[in-house]
């Protein structure tokens, strides 16, 4: 199978449990590898036989500027729904999304989920 990735789709968005998450906003960052036959693109060299870059990445920063989720996994899961649900020809899709600061206490680092859904 082969693989599109698109990696470190950066948008802000009012994401969070917390109430000032939803007021002050963050940052979030978004991995996809996108499970999609592309030998006829190869073939082709024509870009309607591949899945467009320009409209995943716009529909995903979409996703996290215009909607409010409590939890990532949320968010990780409407972009798979929506990717899955706007080409018939991508059979799987793998989604990460990254906290790259989450409001905890005395830590530093980042905090992310990882999903994969299938076409069913």
């Amino acid at each position: 199978m082969d693989i599109i990735h698109i990696n470190d789709i950066k948008a802000f968005g009012y994401l969070g449990v917390l109430p000032e998450e939803n007021v002050l906003g963050q940052w979030f960052h978004v991995d996809l590898k996108i499970f999609i036959d592309l030998s006829k693109a190869g073939k082709t060299d024509a870009l309607e036989d591949t899945h467009s870059y320009v409209e995943i990445v716009q529909e995903t920063k979409q996703l996290i500027q215009t909607k409010k989720y409590k939890l990532i996994e949320s968010l990780a899961d409407a972009v798979a729904t929506r990717a899955l649900g706007s080409d018939e020809r991508i059979e799987k899709i793998n989604v990460k999304v990254t906290k790259p600061t989450p409001p905890i206490p005395d830590f530093g680092g980042t905090v992310g989920v990882e999903i994969t859904r299938e076409r069913s």
